[in-house]
């Protein structure tokens, strides 16, 4: 299919998918005419890699996860691994802004709330 076709099929822009093939998560055929000509299993792999990308993953990750997913046997437990491991570096990160985010709310109205904490 050509790039239009799979830009509509997709909700994506030509621009959106002409950097995906440039970066290498989508794949493309030069034809003698050069149009560009996307196997029909594109549009399944572009709205895993935008449903990826809404759950927190970036562009090199997702590369790297459709790799690993489309080399395991069992891509659904693969991906659940993936899944629970992004989970967990969310959580930390959450953990980390949480703290933060009390050492802000206790220096608010000290009147020097870049000194010290207890200085």
């Amino acid at each position: 299919m050509r790039i239009g076709e799979l830009a509509q099929q997709t909700n994506l822009s030509k621009d959106t998918i002409r950097f995906y093939e440039r970066i290498g998560l989508v794949e493309g055929e030069r034809r003698p005419n050069g149009y560009r000509d996307f196997p029909a299993e594109m549009v399944p792999w572009l709205h895993y890699v935008r449903t990826a990308q809404a759950l927190g993953f970036s562009l090199a990750e997702i590369g790297k996860l459709g790799d690993q997913v489309r080399d395991t046997p069992d891509s659904a437990a693969a991906l659940s691994a993936l899944l629970a491991e992004k989970a967990e570096i969310i959580d930390q990160r959450m953990a980390e802004l949480a703290t933060l985010r009390a050492d802000l709310a206790e220096r608010i109205g000290t009147g020097c709330p870049l000194s010290p904490i207890g200085g």
